[in-house]
């Protein structure tokens, strides 16, 4: 007895009264249900999360004005009044670190919103065009990746002029190549595939076949990737800052914080300046990390589980 086939518009009813009644579960919520079965991830996330509310809120949060330095307090060791203790000039560290999220989370997500946004142009368009236009494009990453990152990151740091903007002119120069690699070896993959043919049919132009049609369907790997760079873009500015390059005071940063804790004996006698600024440093890039891992897995189209 054959099935009759049904027209359509039955079909496409059918298929949203299902999902409306959860019978079909979204690719959202696909990932989003994989997401949650990594407990790290989910915990990374909540941390993460917490961080940024926390450089959102800084002023209400902070005890103490991180500007204002107590003189006669100087290298207090943590109690009620100060937490996490003062440094070599008298400054709340608890406040400091607090105000030095806002920082370092504005420079390193800053960084990432501009790498993303260089290294997707550039990959996408060598690798549409591909021939001689991807392969000048292409030396182009491979002698720039041919420097040490981080000899070129302090070459362009000593040049320019240290503030906030021009940390994340730095990062963002430095970090575009690897997004752009991926991007390219995403859109070679992609273009061959029917529905860019259908697209080219029509007769759409290349902008709006690159962006439109073809970078969504890359949009795991890119994901995965801009999340990690954001743990990488931490560290980056904290080094930087440590090394006088970065963030300068009295702005607070978790990497500018440590320059006070580079003799041996201020490790020793007062270890707390160095502490909680590593901590914070530790605890943003760990929650960074695990999210990309949960994301890496609840995009992966081969994960069923």
């Amino acid at each position: 007895m054959s099935v009759p086939k049904l027209a359509d518009n039955q079909e496409s009813l059918i298929l949203t009264e299902w999902q409306e009644q959860g019978k079909i579960e979204t690719r959202s919520a696909a990932i989003w249900k994989r997401f949650k079965k990594n407990k790290l991830a989910v915990t990374g996330l909540i941390v993460f999360s917490c961080l940024i509310l926390l450089a959102i809120f800084a002023p209400l949060v902070a005890p103490h004005d991180p500007y204002i330095n107590d003189y006669e307090a100087a290298n207090t060791a943590p109690n009620i009044k100060h937490p996490f203790g003062t440094d070599s000039l008298g400054g709340d560290v608890f406040s400091r670190a607090i105000y030095g999220t806002r920082i370092s989370l504005t420079v390193a997500l800053s960084a990432m919103v501009f790498t993303l946004l260089i290294g997707i142009t550039y990959g996408a368009v060598a690798g549409y065009f591909g021939g001689v236009v991807d392969n000048v494009m292409m030396r182009v990453v491979d002698a720039i990746q041919s420097i040490p990152s981080l000899f070129l990151l302090l070459i362009i740091a000593s040049i320019i002029p240290p503030t906030i903007w021009t940390t994340v002119f730095v990062l963002s120069i430095v970090g575009w190549t690897g997004m752009s690699r991926i991007v390219r070896g995403e859109i070679l993959t992609l273009k061959q595939r029917d529905f860019v043919e259908a697209a080219r049919a029509t007769g759409e132009v290349k902008p709006s076949i690159i962006f439109y049609h073809i970078l969504p369907n890359a949009i795991a790997p890119i994901t995965v990737i801009a999340t990690l760079d954001i743990a990488g873009n931490i560290l980056a500015e904290a080094g930087l800052s440590f090394l006088g390059l970065g963030i300068q005071a009295p702005t607070p940063s978790w990497g500018n914080m440590l320059t006070q804790a580079q003799d041996l004996s201020t490790l020793l006698m007062y270890p707390w300046v160095a502490i909680f600024p590593g901590l914070f440093i530790i605890i943003a890039v760990m929650s960074v990390n695990f999210v990309g891992d949960g994301l890496r897995d609840a995009l992966d189209p081969r994960n069923k589980n």
